[in-house]
């Protein structure tokens, strides 16, 4: 029997994953698409890389909530908090807010990577080890100033915190590290290049006075 709640949420959560922040504030505030400069992407990394941080704080925020808000629909489902059902719809809207950031029907179906929009499904889904997750990227990034080399990391950390500090026995959430750390090396596949060439952008963190 089809369930047309569940199809509406996920479409829902699409939509919400489909927000173009980065484009529309580009255009709206600077009169440019982000996509025509830096990284080509519509995501947080390359608006703080064309824009500056005044554009590129709020893209962040905004994609963060876009998959954590998508997430969130969930709780208007049929499914009992907490049961295994009720996961994997968390993490179907998760998928679906993800794709519609990569895919966004709202922007021509040309979007960002989905870094920002995964930590907010994360934080929904994962709130534990996605937090200590974030704080892997954060270190990685004070340490070395690459955001893809922090994301990447903090990736593949995920699984690992799961499993290891959360203790995590619920095969779709191990199921879901995994997926996740596995993303985030496949989105990552230039900068990966570019790194390995040592000539991956590093973002500026702090500003020095002379």
């Amino acid at each position: 029997m089809i369930n047309y709640l569940d199809i509406t949420l996920i479409l829902a959560a699409y939509l919400l994953g489909s927000i173009p922040t980065a484009v529309w504030i580009g255009k709206l505030f600077y009169g440019i698409d982000v996509r025509e400069f830096g990284s080509g992407n519509a995501g947080a990394t390359n608006t703080f890389r064309v824009l500056g941080k005044k554009a590129g704080v709020p893209v962040l925020i905004i994609d963060i909530l876009k998959g954590f808000a998508a997430v969130c629909l969930a709780f208007v489902g049929n499914y009992t908090t907490g049961t295994a059902e009720f996961i994997n719809f968390q993490i179907a809207l998760g998928v679906a807010s993800l794709l519609g950031h990569i895919f966004p029907i709202l922007a021509g179906f040309r979007g960002g990577k989905g870094v920002a929009t995964l930590l907010g499904v994360v934080l929904a889904v994962q709130p534990g080890a996605a937090s200590l997750a974030l704080v892997v990227f954060l270190i990685v990034l004070l340490s070395f100033r690459y955001v893809s080399l922090a994301s990447m990391a903090a990736g593949l950390s995920f699984p690992i915190i799961g499993l290891t500090v959360m203790h995590y026995t619920n095969v779709t959430l191990i199921a879901f590290s995994i997926v996740v750390a596995f993303l985030l090396i496949v989105t990552h596949k230039k900068n990966i290049s570019r790194l390995l060439k040592k000539q991956e952008s590093k973002v500026k963190l702090f500003k020095v006075k002379a």
